[in-house]
């Protein structure tokens, strides 16, 4: 093996990361060489770090060089630790302390409209991403992420669940494919991750592979809570087998589909109509529903194209989808925007509701509003439109005592 490493990313427009050269050296000490355009203001912190980083592992005879463009403690730490890992064969874990504010958990039934998709290799994406308050971030180990940087990226996603701040989104992971992804669980699943995305599923036995690793992981470092997960569906066969994913554990809570590999597998051409897909979109969501579970449609891939999103978005939400991934920030609030219930669509679902809720309390068994009777079905519609309306913000939750004030 190499006793010479190089970790990371540097050069022209790399910003907040850094690139680490470590070489093992049979004496000489510790060569610690230090080049950043903050080094005046952080040059002692990256060298403490570094040094710090170098004495938990032992190493006392080392050359190192620190190319830094702007990288926090956390992807600092990150990169070291690979290279040093990756070169000794350690599998020791220096890791920061836990920021308090990535303790939580979240429901089963969380919002999950957008959901921002982020290369987890690329730390300059991450790092103020929950101020733009989708419902969910990504950090992507899979298709984001060049096949001979996915053992550093491994890292950094660990350290960024640790230890960057996610405004209270919920904290996603889409890991590798199984079998690869399943290592890839050894470093996200001890970090209080959310919810992970099992990409390019195709059976309910990858669903327990992935789910005996993490009751494997969570008795190994005592931990309590859940970690739901999501299922992607992007091929024939998946599509076919979505509601044996979708029931195949208590944890999966929402199926997604990916319509570049979907259509790939056929043989087609993704078209913004969407006419090639209708089949697997419909076959998801009845899944889903069949379930009880969320319905997750596919990312919309022109960022320039906010009213091409709209529309996509009216389509997702005609065929029943309760979200969509997205892959920049400038498409979350149109997205939100668009899954929302309009005025009249609450205004409506406001008069049935409150027209079956007066019947109940009166011990009516029959509904109306006006000359019209309500069935069951109508009724289960229109609480749904005024779910979406709490959720996305249309609908004050204690709607109806405020009406019967007024």
């Amino acid at each position: 093996m190499s006793k010479t490493i190089t970790i990371g990313n540097k050069g022209k427009g790399v910003r907040s990361d850094c690139s680490v050269t470590l070489e093992i050296t049979e004496s000489g000490g510790i060569q610690l060489q230090i080049d950043s355009k903050v080094k005046a203001i952080y040059g002692k912190q990256i060298e403490k770090l570094s040094l710090d980083i170098l004495a938990f592992y032992d190493l006392k005879n080392v050359s190192l060089l620190v190319e830094d463009s702007g990288a926090l403690p956390f992807v600092h730490a990150a990169r070291l630790e690979a290279a040093i890992r990756k070169i000794t064969g350690s599998e020791k874990e220096y890791l920061l302390p836990f920021l308090d504010n990535n303790k939580y958990q979240t429901p089963r039934d969380k919002n999950r409209i957008s959901r921002l998709y982020l290369p987890g290799n690329t730390p300059s994406l991450m790092i103020n991403a929950g101020i733009h308050t989708p419902d969910g971030i990504i950090l992507d180990l899979e298709d984001a992420v060049a096949p001979d940087k996915k053992y550093e990226a491994s890292f950094l996603v660990r350290n960024a669940l640790r230890n960057l701040d996610f405004y209270g989104c919920e904290r996603m992971v889409r890991i590798n494919q199984v079998p690869r992804g399943l290592d890839d669980l050894d470093f996200i699943v001890p970090q209080n991750v959310n919810l992970l995305l099992v990409p390019k599923c195709e059976s309910a036995d990858q669903i327990r592979q992935v789910n005996e690793r993490i009751e494997s992981i969570k008795k190994r470092h005592n931990i309590q809570g859940n970690i739901w997960l999501m299922p992607i569906i992007e091929s024939a066969l998946g599509v076919l087998r979505s509601f044996e994913i979708a029931t195949a554990a208590p944890n999966v809570v929402s199926l997604a589909i990916g319509l570049e590999d979907y259509t790939a597998d056929l043989g087609v051409r993704r078209t913004l109509e969407g006419n090639e897909s209708f089949f697997a979109r419909t076959q998801i969501v009845n899944a889903c529903r069949a379930a009880g579970i969320q319905a997750i449609d596919s990312v919309f891939s022109d960022v320039a194209d906010m009213d091409g999103l709209k529309e996509n978005v009216k389509r997702s939400k005609s065929l029943g989808f309760d979200g969509m991934g997205c892959i920049h920030p400038r498409q979350i609030k149109v997205i939100h925007d668009s899954f929302a219930p309009e005025v009249e669509e609450i205004e409506k679902a406001k008069k049935i509701v409150n027209a079956f809720m007066e019947a109940t309390e009166k011990g009516l068994g029959v509904v109306s509003l006006g000359t019209k009777m309500i069935d069951p079905p109508v009724v289960k519609r229109a609480q749904h439109t005024i779910d979406m309306a709490i959720k996305t913000g249309k609908l004050n939750i204690n709607w109806r005592a405020e009406e019967n004030v007024n």
